[in-house]
């Protein structure tokens, strides 16, 4: 009777501690879904032209196609661990955006050049698109 009250006990605990640490992620996911949505918004974006393009070139490389899942989770994880130091951290709401924005402008021009690889955008209109980021270098001739 006794050891079946501790292992009662220790799965009530167990559970509750797992309880307690998925809806935290869970509320902390809901609070910044725009962010999240965004970050894999543009990674499978850039993920699906990718496998495309690279299709058209040198075939289907499973390998490189499941580079776009590491990627994801990888910044996923990053968004989450900024996501928890703001949230911990009073004054430093701006951490997420600081680091995230550089990455999603790289992954939007590179879902621009692998569409463009892919043969869903025009080369003259990806250059043109290229063209208005880099206003101060000119026109590509």
């Amino acid at each position: 009777m006794k050891t079946t009250t501790l292992t009662t006990a220790g799965i009530y605990s167990v559970s509750t501690i797992a309880a307690f640490i998925c809806t935290y992620f869970f509320n902390l996911a809901m609070a910044n879904s725009d962010q999240y949505l965004a970050l894999v918004g543009v990674v499978m974006a850039d993920g699906f032209f990718g496998v495309i393009a690279g299709t058209k070139r040198e075939g289907f490389q499973t390998f490189k196609a499941l580079k776009v899942l590491r990627t994801l989770v990888t910044w996923i994880i990053l968004l989450t661990t900024l996501l928890m130091v703001e949230k911990g951290f009073k004054g430093t709401s701006w951490l997420s955006e600081t680091v995230l924005v550089p990455f999603i402008i790289f992954q939007l021009i590179s879902a621009l050049k692998n569409a463009s690889m892919a043969g869903f955008i025009q080369m003259e209109a990806l250059n043109a698109i290229l063209d208005k980021v880099d206003l101060h270098k000119g026109d590509r001739k």
